[in-house]
C-alpha cells in the first residue's frame, strides 16, 4: 500500500532541495544577457513507492514548449531544446530520488509562458537485449527487469503540463515531481506496465521562498568594463560543498558611474543549532580575481547583505 504520510513528507523536503538552486539575478540583463531572456533550470525528484525497487528511464532529449505551440512536432525549431543526451548518459533510477533532486539541465529562453516540458526517452531495444526503460519489484528477490511500455515517450515525448512563467533576470527553478504510484500503471492481469504522464507534474518554485533566507550584494567596477559574472554559493562548516548549492550569471549595466549588477541568492537558512553552519559567495568574472566572501549565516526570511563587491582586475 502507498504510504501517503511518507510521500507527503518527501514532497515537502524535495521542495526545499530544489529551491536551493534558485537564484534571483538582478541588474539590466536576464539569465542570457538581455532584459528579454531568463534561464530555465530543470530538475527531477520523486515520491516513494512500496511496490517498486527500481524504476529506470533513459532520457534522450528535453524540449520546452511555448504557449500556442502545443501541437508542434518535436523537431519544430520553435521548441527550444533544454538538453540532449547520448544513449546511457541520462539513465535515471527514479526510486533513488526521494528527498533529493537531480539536475537535468538549463536553457536560456525568451521571457514568457511555456505550456509544457516534453521528456523524450530512448526506445527499449528489440529482441533479447536488456531494456533501458524498466522497473523491478520490491517483491522480486531476483530483480527481474520488467520493460516499461512508453510509446508516446519515444515519438512525441512525455508531455508534462505547465505552465512555466520564465521571467527576465531570474534563474527560474522548476522541478519535475514524478509519482511512480500513478505514473506507472499495470496492464490488466499481465506483468506489463505502462508509463503515463498523468503521475508527473511540474512545480515552479517561486511561491515557497518564505521558507528560505537570501544572500545579497552588488558587484561593480568603476574603471574596467565587465559584461557578466558567475555567482556561486557554497555551504561551509559541517558541510563543505564542492558544487554550489546555488549558482547563476549576472549581467552588468553602466549606471551611476560604474558597471554593476546586484544579485540575490535564495538558500535554506543556516542551522540554528549549528554555529558553524554558514555560506560563502564566490564571484567569477573574466579578467578579474576570483572573489570569495567571508562565511556568513543566513536567517529565514531575512537577507544577509555582502554590500558592495568591487571586482579586482587580474
Amino acid at each position: 500500500m502507498r504510504n501517503t504520510t511518507v510521500a507527503f513528507r518527501s514532497v515537502i523536503i524535495a521542495l526545499g532541495a530544489i529551491i536551493a538552486i534558485m537564484v534571483y539575478l538582478g541588474g539590466c540583463g536576464g539569465g542570457g544577457g538581455g532584459a528579454s531572456t531568463g534561464t530555465l533550470k530543470l530538475a527531477i525528484t520523486d515520491k516513494p513507492s512500496d511496490d517498486f525497487k527500481h524504476l529506470f528511464i533513459s532520457i534522450k532529449e528535453i524540449r520546452v514548449v511555448p504557449a500556442g505551440h502545443e501541437n508542434a512536432a518535436d523537431n519544430d525549431p520553435a521548441l527550444p531544446v533544454l538538453a540532449k543526451f547520448n544513449p546511457g548518459e541520462r539513465k535515471i533510477d527514479i526510486m533513488t530520488l526521494p528527498l533529493i533532486q537531480q539536475a537535468l539541465g538549463e536553457v536560456v529562453l525568451p521571457v514568457g509562458i511555456y505550456s509544457q516540458i516534453r521528456l523524450v526517452l530512448y526506445p527499449n531495444p528489440n529482441g533479447n537485449q536488456d531494456p533501458v526503460n524498466y522497473l523491478t519489484l520490491q517483491s522480486d528477490p531476483n530483480d527481474t527487469k520488467i520493460p516499461l511500455t512508453t510509446p508516446s515517450s519515444q515519438q512525441s515525448g512525455l508531455k508534462i503540463l505547465g505552465p512555466i512563467d520564465v521571467k527576465a533576470g531570474v534563474i527560474n527553478a522548476v522541478m519535475i515531481d514524478f509519482d511512480p504510484n500513478t505514473a506507472v500503471v499495470k496492464r490488466g492481469n499481465s506483468n506489463e506496465y505502462n508509463l503515463k504522464p498523468t503521475g508527473i507534474r511540474m512545480i515552479q518554485m517561486a511561491n515557497v521562498l518564505e521558507d528560505f533566507g537570501s544572500i545579497i550584494g552588488n558587484v561593480s567596477n568603476a574603471f574596467q568594463h565587465w559584461s557578466s559574472a558567475t555567482v556561486s554559493i557554497k555551504r561551509r562548516g559541517t558541510i563543505n560543498d564542492t558544487d554550489p548549492i546555488a549558482a547563476g550569471r549576472i549581467f552588468a549595466t553602466y549606471t551611476s558611474g560604474k558597471w554593476q549588477a546586484p544579485f540575490s541568492a535564495f538558500v535554506p537558512p543556516s542551522d540554528p543549532n549549528d554555529p558553524e553552519s554558514r555560506y560563502k559567495a564566490f564571484i567569477n568574472a573574466n579578467g578579474f580575481v576570483l572573489y570569495s566572501s567571508a562565511a556568513v549565516r543566513v536567517v529565514k526570511q531575512q537577507a544577509t547583505d555582502l554590500g558592495e563587491i568591487v571586482l579586482v582586475p587580474q
